[in-house]
């Protein structure tokens, strides 16, 4: 097969090659997953379509606009030597196994040179409704077209665009082809070739508003019009169509192309009579003033051709990352389903890897060593929910800081005292200390013992003191509900993490099952410790002491404070260093008078201070023991051994069954998973391939024997930046410190050999300046 390039420009071999691989992929169904660069025809059913197509490819195209077809017809043109047609059908994603398999195996009986294409197709739509008739298929019928005078170009031709029904379209094909047209329009890859017919206004003509909509800024938008011999010679009209085509009215980056192509009396023209016609049209009257390029079904050949080449280079890049994240997903929803469970040897097996990993997973989750993926950034609240131990812990801060605000009953207030804060923010019910005591004094009347006065019931502590852990037992609960559910929520996400989607369920509800049986067990230690606690006060540490000390000479001194200064006044208190004449008689009488001399009243302010001594001692320790005895011992400990391998080594047949079966829908998700990494590994193999011959980037025109772009010198070439910004090409600084080589003049048009077929698709080296 020859290489080099051929009288029309378009290059072969190399070109061939890039164009071969991007169908191949899409014939595998790759674009089922991700996005291949391709020309779509699209256009209004009167535009003038199908004659455009068949000017392209020589093939007749059915020109009945009455004729709706559902599906997309993919045309790949191919140069070689021999002329060949192959016609078959591209399954859609939806189809598996048996439809999978006989669309795959499908033949047309019909021949498209004998019968035609029309035949071709409607034999394929009723090969394609099979087993029930749809308003779209996702199959794709393709046309592969080889001869010596076609060109290396792949088109996909959608339906025609219309707007209302009649005997052989129906009202609801108008959506069905619309949805189709926006849903090719919308891949950000497409290349979109709007035809449009000069017949019709252009505004009216849907698709420009659809290619509008889809491509917003004229990015990827070809326009190409069609019937401008059907216009009026020096009408307004005329000259509109003329600057359409000259891309001064709507401008797009790949620009416009006018063909004309047979009408109804030539139409049994051939196609070397039909270009002469329209040779001869556009070198007359004003279509003279359009560009040579940018008329005429031959340079329509070559444009297309090295749009699509230079589509698919620039795309390359991004479609390799999209094949790598796609490959990934495959890999991690595969790991995910697990190996396959059929026997009962495999499910234990998978069971036993599951309950390792649960194992593993919450064990690192309780110990607070974070180090597997699962728990996310350290950085991120997302991982949050999974790191069970910083749950628990910053939940039980805030039960102790409930339990110090909110854990008694009753507020007792002192207005001097150093807790002013607390008790502000506090949602207990306050009450003044003198009240307070005067209802304890009251209490220990109708209670009283052979205690003799002054003194008072010891067992007035603990009933004062059940009374203000009245709260305790609701705090505790609600402590105990988030926890379990923190808990819980954490399991689940494990079991999501590490189980195959189809028997996390099961899973997941086997281990809850086994967490309500800790959370009966955490219950009755709860209960346990919520009835220790409100036993007869018993403690023999020291704070007890140490705290009424500190309470009560507080109080004494604050009182002392307070006669002194009503006897000398409270300046004598802001000033450290001043001094004061003081009679012994007179301090003696001042502080006998701070003492109580109602000793009822003494005795119920001990028992008082007894008792709020009593609380803060028990407080802590209640608190400490419902964090380890209860919280840590019956839960967060166990929550790890609830799935551990032994455990599943131990279970029945059945349960082994129920737990780690596989079900059909899992069998049929694995086996498309595969099919589908198996397809972009192929794929990313193939474009590998194309990046070790060559760097991925957008052809750079340019031509050293003609170009006014290139300034040449003997054995080196300027590039001109100025030229390249009004061409649409990468422009250099003007003070780059590199230069584009250039060949050697006597190699310069000699036939490229085959390591030189990827010089169209390789930016020239980058050559350092010689100082």
């Amino acid at each position: 097969m020859s290489h080099g390039r051929t009288k029309s420009t378009i290059p072969t071999g190399d070109h061939r090659n890039l164009l071969d691989i991007i169908d191949r992929l899409r014939a595998q169904g790759f674009s089922r997953y991700v996005d291949l660069p391709e020309i779509i025809v699209c256009g209004d059913q009167s535009a003038g379509k199908s004659s455009v197509l068949e000017a392209i490819s020589g093939m007749q195209f059915p020109t009945k606009d009455g004729l709706c077809t559902r599906f997309a017809t993919e045309l790949v043109l191919r140069r070689g030597p021999e002329k060949s047609t192959k016609v078959f059908i591209t399954p859609g994603g939806c189809r598996y196994d048996i439809e999978k398999e006989a669309l795959e195996r499908w033949q047309p009986r019909a021949s498209i040179d004998k019968d035609g294409l029309e035949a071709v197709t409607e034999e394929a739509m009723s090969v394609m409704q099979v087993p029930t008739p749809q308003r779209f298929y996702d199959d794709i019928l393709r046309i592969e077209l080889t001869g010596p005078s076609q060109p290396h170009l792949t088109m996909v031709d959608l339906p025609g665009l219309f707007r209302a029904g009649n005997k052989e379209q129906s009202d609801d094909d108008v959506d069905t082809v619309r949805s189709m047209v926006e849903k090719y329009m919308a891949r950000p890859r497409s290349i979109i070739l709007a035809v449009v017919s000069a017949k019709n206004e252009y505004v009216l003509q849907e698709v420009t508003s659809m290619a509008k909509h889809a491509d917003p800024e004229g990015l990827r938008t070809m326009g190409l019009i069609t019937k401008p011999d059907t216009l009026d010679v020096g009408s307004d009209s005329e000259g509109y169509w003329v600057r359409l085509a000259q891309n001064t009215e709507v401008e797009l980056r790949l620009g416009w192309h006018v063909l004309r192509n047979r009408n109804f009396e030539q139409r049994g023209s051939t196609s070397a009579e039909r270009d002469a016609i329209e040779k001869d049209f556009f070198s007359k009257g004003i279509w003279n003033g359009v560009n040579s390029s940018h008329h005429g079904v031959e340079a329509l050949r070559i444009r297309l051709s090295s749009i699509l080449k230079d589509q698919i280079l620039s795309q390359l890049p991004s479609l390799v990352q999209d094949i790598d994240a796609g490959i990934l997903e495959c890999t991690e929803e595969l790991e995910r389903l697990g190996p396959v469970r059929r026997t009962h040897n495999e499910q234990l097996k998978y069971l036993l890897t599951l309950s390792e990993n649960y194992t593993s997973l919450t064990t690192q989750a309780i110990d607070g060593a974070y180090t597997d993926r699962f728990f996310g950034s350290r950085k991120k609240f997302d991982g949050y929910p999974m790191r069970l131990r910083a749950v628990v812990q910053n939940r039980l801060l805030d039960y102790r800081q409930e339990m110090l605000l909110n854990g008694q009953r009753q507020r007792i207030t002192d207005s001097e005292s150093e807790d002013e804060d607390e008790d502000k923010i506090s949602e207990s019910p306050r009450i003044p200390r003198s009240q307070y005591v005067e209802d304890v004094a009251h209490r220990l009347k109708f209670s009283r013992g052979r205690e003799l006065p002054g003194l008072f019931n010891p067992l007035i502590v603990g009933d004062l003191f059940v009374e203000q852990c009245e709260p305790w037992r609701k705090i505790t609960k609600t402590l105990v509900g988030d926890i379990l559910e923190a808990a819980q929520y954490t399991t689940q996400l494990v079991i999501q993490h590490v189980a195959a989607s189809d028997i996390a369920d099961e899973v997941l509800r086997f281990v809850h099952e086994k967490m309500e049986e800790l959370k009966v067990k955490l219950d009755a230690k709860i209960d346990e410790l919520l009835a220790s606690a409100m036993q007869h006060p018993i403690t023999y540490n020291r704070e007890l002491t140490e705290n009424v000390q500190k309470v009560q000479q507080a109080r004494h001194k604050r009182a002392i404070k307070q006669l002194i200064g009503k006897m000398f006044g409270s300046q004598h208190f802001q000033d450290a260093d001043r001094k004061m004449n003081l009679n012994p008689v007179q301090l003696v009488n001042i502080l006998a008078q701070g003492l109580e001399p109602d000793m009822e009243l003494f005795g119920s302010s001990t028992a008082v201070d007894y008792m709020e001594a009593y609380y803060k001692v028990a407080m802590n320790r209640f608190i400490d023991d419902v964090s380890v005895l209860a919280i840590e011992d019956c839960l967060i400990r166990e929550i790890s051994k609830i799935f551990k391998p032994s455990k599943v080594s131990n279970m029945s047949p059945e349960d082994i069954s129920r737990l780690a079966g596989e079900s059909t829908e899992s069998s049929v998700e694995r086996k498309h998973l595969k099919g589908k990494r198996d397809i972009l590994n192929a794929g990313l193999r193939d474009l590998k391939g194309l990046q070790k011959q060559g760097e991925f980037a957008r052809r750079t025109e340019w031509n050293p024997a003609s170009s006014e772009d290139v300034k040449s010198k003997p054995g080196k070439t300027t590039y001109s930046s100025e030229k390249a910004s009004s061409t649409n090409q990468p422009a250099l600084p003007a003070d780059a410190d590199f230069e584009l080589r250039a060949p050697a003049p006597t190699d310069m048009w000699r036939e490229p050999t085959r390591d030189e077929e990827w010089d169209f698709a390789v930016t020239p080296p980058r050559v350092p300046k010689k100082e």
